[in-house]
């Protein structure tokens, strides 16, 4: 399996896992945004080698709601 891929769907799964976290409102919102944070970093890295740049400007502000999610929760 290419790195492309790996980071792709890396940073599906932990969006997913993030969003799922988060709406169920049972206490892991700082396991929740952590997992927002990584799946950012993947996903960014993913559209730097794809050269996808909406996507990767998307990203930074997707691992800025990580960051503050965490530290509000925290």
């Amino acid at each position: 399996m290419n790195l492309k891929r790996v980071l792709e769907w890396f940073g599906v799964i932990t969006a997913i896992a993030y969003s799922l976290l988060v709406a169920s409102n049972t206490g892991y919102e700082v396991a929740g945004f952590s997992l927002l944070f990584i799946s950012a970093v993947a996903i960014g890295l993913w559209a730097i080698i794809c050269k996808h740049y909406g996507i990767l400007l998307l990203q930074f502000f997707y691992a800025a709601a990580g960051i503050i999610g965490v530290f509000r929760w925290v």
